[in-house]
């Protein structure tokens, strides 16, 4: 039901804005009781939250992922395969509502907090991802993978930050260019 909510809640605010993010969109959007996310969450603000959370949850489980893709396809198209998921998976205006909202901000800082997987996760992902890419050949030994990692984690911080809706070409060649320069390439 979590799920259906979430993918419920990503549709209305693509549709209609995120002003038209309300309990009752949700649940009709969902085609569930008026009720139902209120038996999940405590509210709409840690419903955002938990969104936000989950999301990035996600996120963190793809960048895991990463290590059996070492020695396949290139070293940039497997990170730019995770950050433009990333970048996806959390819509402009679901990222807007949840740092805007002071109680769902709060919701989703306790849940950082608390160990949810966020930005640290994905960049020890990468990191880890790299090193083994590193150990196989396909990197420098000399390159600095930590340092490689957290610029990636910080530009995609920017984009999910500062990205409005339609994005998603621009987003991409952003990702190209800064993957060519921190990988040398």
């Amino acid at each position: 039901m979590r799920e259906r909510l979430f993918a419920a809640a990503e549709r209305v605010v693509a549709r209609d804005g995120a002003a038209a993010l309300t309990s009752r969109a949700i649940t009709a959007e969902a085609g569930c009781a008026k009720g139902v996310l209120h038996t999940h969450f405590a509210g709409l603000d840690e419903f955002v939250a938990e969104l936000l959370l989950d999301r990035f949850a996600c996120s963190a489980r793809d960048a895991a992922a990463l290590q059996a893709k070492v020695g396949q396809a290139t070293v940039a198209d497997n990170l730019q395969e995770v950050v433009l998921a990333l970048l996806d998976s959390l819509p402009p205006a679901v990222v807007g509502l949840a740092m805007t909202r002071p109680a769902a901000a709060l919701h989703t800082r306790e849940g950082f907090q608390s160990g949810a997987p966020a930005f640290d996760a994905i960049q020890h992902a990468f990191t880890a991802y790299l090193r083994a890419e590193q150990r196989g050949g396909r990197l420098p030994v000399g390159a600095d993978v930590a340092t490689v990692a957290l610029a990636l984690v910080g530009t995609t911080h920017h984009l999910l930050m500062t990205r409005t809706p339609g994005q998603g070409e621009e987003a991409q060649a952003t990702t190209q260019r800064l993957l060519a320069v921190l990988l040398g390439g």
